[in-house]
């Protein structure tokens, strides 16, 4: 990233660890960078591992009105929030990036822990050990001098001379890679203890969907059923029943650990599929469920890092349009709106006060023959 000599200077001094030197040159220059997204990332970050966790969530949250959907804000306010006791909202944030980036390192090993520390008082303890910091986002990379540069180089081409084989090294970490074809296993975190078997409902207050007891151990059990066959989306709706449901927290907290367990498809991968009319029908059953659908794109926005437009959902033949949707794409993507588009993208409910509407996330577009991809 190339920033200005400022932010250079302060990001510098942060990877030092030198807090609160980054946190005072940053402070002095409040006015020069007001509305910018990387002074405010960095400067709540700095906060965030000075352990000033009320100014930091303040900085990242004026970080997140900037860029909505930044990967490492969102692990930073994560992290806030199971530092302040909230693991509900933690995971959820933890979920969402998740979607936007499969293999962040952060969310998984951040996951990995809320499932072996279960409950507010394992969960706190993990934190009073002082290690909360191992799931902070990382600072932005900035540009290096041309000796600094030169000097890697070197290095670098040393340490190939040195190591030798390279071809080899690399034919031996790809035998490495594990072909799973068979059924998935279960992860035992997802595992509902007998006593809470006996406890699956909650009563009193408001939900979207009333279930019986019976019900809701049944909807769980098929979820895991589907689980092992890679059946990701029928999961997830099964999933959502129970998270918007009258079930018991313990169970929704095992839900939500299931999720975290749930992969992003592809065009040539994802099983289920859902029409527009069934998500339409009850979108909060098919929340980031994953849908590939066809039709036409009007009203196209084309951005540096960001399309948009208004899907013509079915009338890629001219003849029956099913509805119109709002899809997003998070980077800039090649899109012919005089031509059929086909899209792949997740399911978000929006709240309405006299009928529930959905938007779509994109996460590919194929048109013409072309699939075009975010990675």
């Amino acid at each position: 990233m190339k920033l200005d000599t400022i932010l250079t200077k302060a990001v510098r001094l942060a990877r030092k660890k030198n807090y609160d030197g980054a946190i005072k040159t940053l402070e002095l220059e409040a006015s020069r960078y007001y509305g910018s997204f990387t002074y405010y990332y960095v400067l709540g970050v700095s906060y965030l591992y000075s352990g000033i966790y009320g100014v930091a969530i303040r900085y990242l949250n004026l970080a997140v009105e900037q860029k909505l959907r930044d990967v490492n804000t969102l692990l930073g306010l994560a992290a806030l929030y199971l530092n302040h006791g909230d693991t509900d909202k933690a995971v959820d944030l933890y979920l969402e990036v998740q979607s936007l980036d499969q293999n962040n390192k952060i969310v998984k090993r951040a996951l990995k822990i809320i499932r072996k520390h279960p409950g507010p008082e394992n969960i706190s303890a993990w934190i009073d050990s002082g290690r909360l910091h191992i799931l902070f986002p990382p600072f932005p990379k900035v540009a290096i001098s041309g000796k600094a540069l030169a000097a890697r180089i070197l290095v670098t081409f040393v340490i190939l001379i040195l190591a030798g084989g390279l071809s080899l090294g690399i034919a031996i970490k790809m035998n490495l890679i594990p072909m799973n074809m068979g059924q998935r296993s279960i992860p035992m975190e997802s595992e509902i203890s007998a006593e809470e078997k006996e406890s699956p409902v909650q009563t009193g207050g408001s939900y979207r969907y009333v279930l019986t007891r019976e019900r809701v151990l049944n909807e769980y059990n098929e979820a895991r059923k589907l689980f092992t066959s890679y059946r990701d989306e029928q999961t997830r709706v099964k999933l959502n029943l129970i998270l918007e449901s009258n079930a018991s927290d313990p169970i929704k907290n095992r839900a939500r650990i299931l999720i975290s367990f749930l992969k992003a498809p592809d065009f040539t991968t994802l099983k289920d599929r859902f029409s527009y009319s069934e998500v339409t029908q009850d979108p909060f059953l098919y929340r980031d469920c994953h849908v590939i659908w066809r039709g036409m794109a009007g009203n196209l926005v084309q951005q540096q890092n960001h399309t948009s437009f208004d899907f013509l959902v079915g009338y890629d033949t001219y003849r029956t349009m099913e509805g119109v949707v709002q899809v997003d794409f998070d980077f800039a993507i090649p899109v012919n709106s005089e031509r059929p588009v086909e899209i792949l993208g997740r399911v978000i409910p929006i709240s309405s006060e006299r009928e529930p509407k959905i938007r779509i996330q994109g996460i590919a577009l194929n048109q013409a023959g072309l699939l075009s991809n975010e990675k």
